[in-house]
């Protein structure tokens, strides 16, 4: 069952009030937007937006379940596109709007489009099935030099050319098709001492990839101003970053715009007691 990350911190900073609105523009399963439909009751409404039909379907059966459906729309959509969406659903006026930019429970444990590295699935990495890139494609076509830039880039990777090298060779061998593959791969590529880390050597790897198929922050990068344009006056923005690469663009854009009141001086981080009950929060920072 997926937990949702700093739902206390997402609740008291959003603040949601009486018949107020919002957006979750992350829907994944909901953890959040349930939440806030408990303390919005008996007329707020909130606009859930995913790439993903699967967690749609999910968030649907669970707001007939708790008999808030009437409460809840839906979007089958990407959050770059948010003004959109938002016009196409006429969601107004918004209170406050919230991007969970982590991968969901469902997404690493029961998708099977080989989001983890601790499964032997394909290669998919994709939140919208009908995007026409995959990681098997990455993989399988790109050349050294631009997978050697996607994991420099997107993972951080310090070996990033000697990955991207032993992904071409292995490639000349046998076609890359599937999860477990490319973590041996990645173990052929690295040295041995870089296997004991506390972060799994597949781990830079397997982020990039996934950054570059669903071209996340380009992404975060279109969706943030326009979130600024939606917002009530004294509307609230909340952002769940997992990565420093994320982080950065959030933490950048916040600076940035002046009309902008900055509510946390320091990201926010999970507790002691959150991460030992959910240890993916451990890298979780809320601006």
């Amino acid at each position: 069952m997926h937990t949702a990350v700093l739902c206390d911190k997402v609740i008291e900073y959003l603040d949601p009030k009486t018949n107020q609105n919002f957006i979750d523009c992350t829907l994944g399963s909901g953890g959040h937007t349930f939440e806030i439909l408990k303390r919005t009751a008996p007329k707020g409404r909130i606009l859930g937006i995913d790439q993903d039909e699967q967690a749609l379907f999910i968030a649907k059966a669970k707001a007939k379940e708790q008999k808030v459906g009437d409460r809840l729309s839906l979007a089958h959509g990407n959050f770059a596109t948010l003004q959109m969406i938002t016009q196409q659903e006429k969601f107004r006026p918004v209170h406050g709007i919230l991007f969970d930019l982590g991968l969901s429970s469902d997404q690493l444990e029961r998708s099977g489009r080989g989001f983890s590295f601790q499964k032997s699935e394909p290669l998919d990495m994709k939140f919208n099935t009908e995007n026409p890139t995959s990681a098997e494609k990455i993989l399988n076509f790109w050349s050294k030099r631009d997978l050697e830039r996607m994991l420099r880039e997107y993972g951080e990777e310090m070996f990033s050319g000697e990955i991207a090298e032993t992904i071409v060779r292995s490639r000349a061998e046998k076609h890359i098709k599937r999860t477990d593959q490319l973590v041996d791969i990645i173990l052929q590529a690295t040295p041995k001492w870089y296997h004991a880390k506390k972060i799994h050597a597949a781990t830079r790897t397997f982020q990039a990839l996934r950054i570059m198929v669903n071209q996340e922050l380009d992404n975060l990068k279109e969706a943030l101003p326009q979130s600024v344009e939606i917002l009530e006056n004294q509307g609230t923005l909340v952002v769940i970053s997992f990565h420093s690469l994320e982080d950065r663009i959030v933490k950048n854009f916040l600076k940035e715009h002046s009309q902008l009141q900055l509510l946390t001086k320091k990201p926010v981080m999970a507790g002691e007691s959150e991460i030992k009950n959910n240890p993916r929060s451990r890298s979780a920072k809320l601006r």
